[in-house]
């Protein structure tokens, strides 16, 4: 299953393909006992999607067929052991994909051209997403961090592993094993080969970076790179050979300290936009102003869900059942403002106030 979403994998995505396009969506859980009807509850709505597909006039046969044995492979890759919130599957003439998200999704079927991305652009968003460089003399290790967790990244050049054979052991007697692991030249060449490989990832996938490793190992990095110097600092060996558990604890102090800084500093800012006339608060008043490309800075609640009809006027609160209930909001408006150039921020519940959920700061 996919949990990493680069801007390069979505522009993926939202490539037209040959009609159809199938996304599934459905809610998942972490725990029992709710956990226990997921299996049923994803089979019934994969059945729906087939259903669909089987009553659709547009979906010639030959291509019903191949969508068809999509769903069915992408339904056999699915690890309910480890899910999350909610799982995305997606299915169309010759491929398929299953997306595990960190956040609520509604069960849909969605036949079209397209993908239906929203949902896992705003996962994302609320996952807050990080690298985790960690950086010893024999090994550099990637890891893809989220909200509660860390992934060793083992794409590209990663794990960087230095053959055994490049270093001299009669120079370690010498002057003992830790020195002579940043003094050798071909160290000095191996982190600026790493430094080159994440400055690479950042460029495809910029986020923040968080760089572990010995106190020598970090000021070797400096001195030959160039994308980690900007990066926060965790000066603790043996990171690189970890597993990820052990990266979390370590990273898991500094995660949360810059997560109180973020909600602050929303705060400050939504303050200050009342008193310019540029604050908008409320899922109506957000969204129209996110489709006129407004919305500088959106702030939403963690668990702020709403579903609503459109009279085509304004936003107005519908049930689930309504025919044309619009039950990921939330998720489309994230999506828009992210596409407009908008900051987005996602804090915790009850952190907005009396701005019902949802919270902007506008550019005019």
């Amino acid at each position: 299953m996919e949990h990493a979403l680069s801007p390069t994998t979505l522009a993926e995505l939202r490539r037209p393909r040959p009609y159809p396009a199938v996304s599934v969506l459905a809610p998942t859980h972490r725990r029992e006992p709710e956990k226990n009807q997921d299996a049923v509850r994803l089979r019934n709505v994969v059945a729906e999607a087939k259903k669909q597909l089987e009553h659709d006039p547009a979906v010639p046969r030959d291509r019903r067929v191949d969508v068809v044995a999509q769903l069915d492979r992408a339904l056999s890759e699915v690890d309910l052991t480890h899910t999350e919130d909610g799982l995305v599957i997606f299915a169309a003439p010759g491929e398929h994909q299953v997306w595990s998200v960190a956040r609520p999704v509604p069960e849909r079927v969605v036949l079209s051209d397209t993908f239906l991305t929203r949902n896992l652009v705003s996962a994302q968003a609320a996952d807050r997403p990080f690298w985790v460089l960690s950086v010893a003399s024999d090994r550099v290790t990637l890891w893809n961090g989220g909200t509660d967790r860390v992934v060793e990244e083992r794409s590209g050049p990663f794990p960087m592993i230095r053959d055994r054979e490049n270093f001299d052991p009669e120079r370690q007697q010498r002057v003992g094993d830790q020195p002579s692991g940043y003094r050798d030249e071909r160290t000095r060449l191996f982190l600026r080969e790493a430094d080159r490989a994440v400055r690479a990832v950042l460029r495809d996938s910029p986020r923040p970076l968080y760089v572990t490793g010995e106190p020598a190992a970090l000021t070797l990095l400096n001195e030959v790179g160039e994308a980690t110097k900007g990066a926060a600092q965790v000066p603790r060996g043996g990171l690189a050979h970890a597993n990820p558990e052990t990266v979390w604890l370590a990273l898991r102090p500094l995660i949360q300290a810059e997560e109180a800084r973020t909600v602050d500093s929303v705060a400050d800012r939504l303050e200050a936009a009342r008193g310019h006339r540029e604050f908008v608060a409320g899922v109506d008043e957000v969204w129209q102003n996110a489709k006129q490309a407004r919305v500088r800075l959106l702030a939403v609640e963690e668990n702020y869900r709403v579903t609503v009809r459109d009279d085509g006027d304004h936003l107005i609160p519908a049930d689930g059942g309504d025919l044309d209930a619009r039950e990921d909001i939330v998720d489309e408006i994230v999506e828009k403002c992210l596409e407009t150039g908008a900051e987005v921020r996602f804090v915790p519940d009850g952190a907005l106030g009396d701005a019902g959920g949802i919270a902007g700061v506008l550019r005019y």
